[in-house]
């Protein structure tokens, strides 16, 4: 077990607490995606566990160490653990490459070039590594950092929102280098984020925070094909939620279903077609059944009325 956490209990004021009780398990070598809508706790949680914010009650152990936070530690921060923010303390007056080989070993010169040349082409930076900080963007500066923190080969590495600032080629490009690079070296990561969509094909598993809750804790398949809740399910982007009383009424089986779930079929139900729209590799559809608007994926433009079912 390379990360523990029992009982913890935290309240940035003591008027409303927002972890109370939390209690969670890591293993080594995992891809682990934290998740959850914006507040929910991610940033604090990430915060706590590398040792920037003190714990009211509870204990976090990493490596079979006790973690005793900032009260403990004299300098911020604890060993074997990186942590990637959102403000990315890069140094503004060294180069890229001198920012992401802080760390490295200058005993042998060539190795460390090579080293952090290597790095930068983890990130897609290497064309910028003669560049200083300042004439980056800030996408290009969060891959500075954690090119920096992968540097030391950590145990753990937290990144919060790793992908924000990135365009979507960017992104695809730095996601699948990164995720393979942690895995070939057996570098834990716990990586926050409120768009799973993006982090889905290389997790292990995935960690859902709401209100400062743990509500689901499951592999990433299992996590999209049973999600706890609504809150849940739309993590995962565009979905159909239906309450009790409309599953009843229209006869489906469950709360939730992906556009792609509800099909067309000869021997389905009636429905309505309000919009049909080109959106790419299929169409965007708002469809009316028995008075409820819901959405559905066709790979052809629907017109006035279909039939329906739900998969």
């Amino acid at each position: 077990m390379l990360l523990e956490i029992n009982n913890l209990y935290f309240s940035h004021s003591q008027e409303k607490p927002l972890f109370q009780s939390l209690n969670l398990k890591l293993d080594e070598g995992k891809i682990i995606a934290l998740a959850g809508e914006s507040g929910c706790g991610k940033s604090t949680l990430l915060s706590l566990i590398y040792g920037l914010l003190d714990w009211n009650e509870g204990e976090i152990i990493f490596d079979g160490r006790k973690l005793m936070g900032p009260k403990g530690n004299l300098v911020p921060g604890e060993s074997d653990m990186k942590f990637v923010a959102q403000n990315f303390d890069l140094m503004p007056y060294a180069t890229v490459a001198d920012n992401v080989g802080k760390f490295i070993s200058n005993i042998n010169l060539a190795k460390k070039k090579e080293k952090v040349l290597e790095l930068l082409d983890v990130v897609g930076l290497v064309e910028f590594a003669n560049i200083l900080p300042k004439y980056l963007s800030g996408g290009q500066q969060q891959r500075v950092a954690i090119a920096r923190a992968l540097s030391v080969l950590p145990k753990l590495l937290l990144l919060d929102e790793p992908f924000s600032n990135l365009d979507f080629a960017r992104k695809i490009e730095l996601r699948e280098k990164l995720f393979r690079y942690v895995k070939e070296n057996n570098i834990s990561l716990l990586i926050s984020t409120h768009e799973l969509q993006d982090i889905i094909p290389w997790t292990d598993q995935i960690i859902v925070l709401q209100n400062g809750r743990l509500i689901q804790n499951d592999t990433a398949e299992e996590t999209y094909k049973n999600p706890y809740n609504p809150y849940v399910a739309k993590l995962f982007g565009e979905v159909n939620i239906f309450t009790e009383k409309e599953i009843s009424e229209l006869g489906i089986i469950r709360f939730f279903y992906y556009p792609h779930q509800i099909k067309i079929s000869e021997n389905g139900l009636p429905a309505e077609v309000l919009e049909s729209r080109f959106a790419g590799n299929h169409y965007w559809n708002k469809i009316r059944f028995k008075n409820k608007e819901i959405v559905m994926f066709t790979n052809h433009q629907l017109q006035d009325s279909i039939q329906i079912i739900f998969d």
